[in-house]
């Protein structure tokens, strides 16, 4: 029975500690922008696209904010002004450098 090795952190797969490491280090930018016909989008950015899936992100995201949304151009977009609920669903999933 082998287990594998993370080569990051030299830790057993199931003990890996490198995504959560990588969640605290970056510096995570959610602001919001006006579009077409005066409609509001919450644009989240800054998570770096290699170390995290930013579709299912986007997709937990529009779940617990209740809204529709994308991802474009290495950012994530949610329709209306979701600034608050945003940060405190970041923070609860482990981002702590939020601006």
């Amino acid at each position: 029975m082998s287990t594998e090795v993370c080569p990051k952190c030299g830790l057993p797969q199931d003990l890996c500690i490198c995504k959560e490491i990588a969640k605290e280090q970056q510096m995570v930018k959610v602001s919001t922008v006006k579009r077409r016909f005066g409609k509001i989008i919450t644009v989240i950015k800054g998570i770096n696209e290699k170390e995290v899936d930013l579709k299912g992100l986007s997709k937990e995201l529009k779940g617990k904010c209740a809204c529709g949304g994308t991802v474009k151009g290495g950012c994530v977009e949610l329709q209306g002004d979701q600034k608050e609920l945003v940060k405190k669903a970041l923070r609860e999933m482990g981002y702590m450098d939020i601006d």
